[in-house]
């Protein structure tokens, strides 16, 4: 899954589109206060977290976008990727 059909995935779920911010695809204006992220780094590598009070908190960091996308929607929906 890359982050178009992450975007995706998660609205079909029914997750309101201020609990996510992708990078690049999905960035919610104003800003949310607390809101789930993904995003790349300068290394390659792709980030995952929550975004609370101000301040982002690095949960995880995958080789992948699509083992980075898995998991956050596996996070904001309970359930498994979507196939």
């Amino acid at each position: 899954m890359d982050r178009y059909e992450l975007r995706d995935a998660l609205l079909t779920a029914g997750v309101p589109p201020e609990a996510f911010r992708i990078a690049g695809v999905h960035e919610p204006v104003p800003v949310p206060p607390d809101f789930w992220f993904v995003r790349p780094t300068a290394e390659g590598y792709w980030e995952i977290g929550p975004h609370e009070r101000g301040a982002d908190e690095v949960r995880a960091v995958f080789e992948s976008e699509d083992a980075a996308c898995a998991q956050v929607y596996r996070t904001l929906t309970g359930r498994g990727a979507p196939a």
